[in-house]
């Protein structure tokens, strides 16, 4: 199993008129936990996208518990717990700066032969990376 987390900070324009993040924003800040778990383990979006290969969203999940609000300061933790293949899977968990649980939720992404518009195996020396956390 392999963790990551980061923090960002809940912009005004995030926000509904309740003061409350907007439910629709929650699909990017699991965007930026997975954008910058990438870079933790030394890739990225955009290279990955130059060598031929993008991922798009396959499933979207999330569940709400308390909201998040304006200028706090929220952890998005990130969790790859299975070895990806030529699908991955990310679950999130979102804290506030109190590390009360704000929200979970899950992607499912595919990695797609950007030529061949066909699923494919993740690059190999991405799976390297991950293998010490799987074995």
């Amino acid at each position: 199993m392999y963790t990551f987390e980061t923090k960002l900070r809940i912009r005004y324009a995030e926000t509904d008129q309740m003061g409350y993040v907007y439910y629709g924003n929650y699909a990017t800040f699991y965007e930026v936990g997975r954008v910058e778990m990438f870079r933790s383990l030394g890739f990225s979006y955009k290279a990955l996208e130059d060598s031929g290969i993008m991922m798009p969203v396959m499933e979207l999940h999330s569940r709400f518990f308390k909201p998040a609000t304006y200028d706090e300061e929220i952890t998005v933790k990130v969790i790859l717990s299975e070895m990806p293949a030529v699908k991955i899977r990310f679950d999130y968990e979102l804290f506030n700066q109190s590390g009360e649980l704000l929200n979970t939720g899950s992607t499912v992404l595919v990695f797609v032969n950007i030529k061949r518009k066909k699923p494919c195996m993740p690059p190999a020396d991405f799976l390297k990376q991950l293998k010490e956390y799987f074995d």
